[in-house]
């Protein structure tokens, strides 16, 4: 299976913290957020990840280089003439290099001890979601879970980790712009094809300086 980091975020809220650094360089623990993924995903058996770069991309490829490092391959999908196309689109201009297969996307900024599961089978679904307990950050959730079946219409909502499992064909006669991926998934799920699980585990969204400073203690 094939990993994408999304990294291609301006990172507006971790400002001035991202004025001169990608969001995803930032560091926890003194190692940067995308080397926590990197590091994960090597150990865990991935071997081959795609990243999305925009701002300030040429500061993370002169972090990551290749790859090699960590005994991986990375290429990168650039969306810096594009400017960056949001998380679906993202994922779409990087299709060419994602296969046929099933592949797991993981937002660079969250932080979390979740293990990522490199046989993951989707089965028929066009999706699954790890979701997590909602932060105070985002008190209403987003998804409902029921049976393993992500809903949108649910009393009680869960928080989407930034981690997912995909099938190409979600994003089927989609075309490469500018577009989010809620309202992807939404539909998917109308149909009855998200699959998802709660996570209990460590899960931290880094999104603002104060976020980054909470988990440094």
């Amino acid at each position: 299976m094939k990993a994408m980091i999304l990294a291609a975020g301006r990172g507006e809220r971790m400002r001035p913290l991202t004025d001169k650094i990608p969001k995803p360089l930032l560091k926890v623990h003194g190692k940067s957020l995308i080397v926590w993924h990197i590091e994960k995903l090597a150990y865990l058996g991935f071997s081959e990840i795609v990243i999305n770069i925009d701002y300030l991309g040429d500061k993370i490829i002169e972090a990551l280089s290749d790859g090699s490092a960590w005994g991986v391959s990375i290429t990168y999908s650039d969306e810096r003439q594009s400017g960056a196309l949001e998380s679906a689109g993202g994922i779409i201009k990087a299709l060419p290099f994602m296969g046929k297969d099933t592949f797991l996307v993981v937002n660079s900024d969250v932080w979390c001890d979740y293990e990522f599961d490199f046989n993951f089978d989707l089965k028929d679904d066009l999706a699954h979601l790890i979701l997590v307990p909602n932060p105070q950050h985002n008190p209403e959730g987003d998804f409902g879970l029921s049976k393993e079946r992500v809903t949108n219409d649910s009393n009680k909502k869960s928080t989407f980790s930034g981690i997912g499992y995909y099938s190409p064909k979600l994003f089927e006669n989609i075309e490469m712009q500018k577009t989010p991926l809620a309202p992807i998934l939404r539909e998917a799920a109308n149909n009855k094809r998200v699959g998802g699980s709660l996570y209990l585990g460590e899960w931290h969204d880094i999104g603002t300086p104060q976020r980054l400073k909470d988990i440094q203690n």
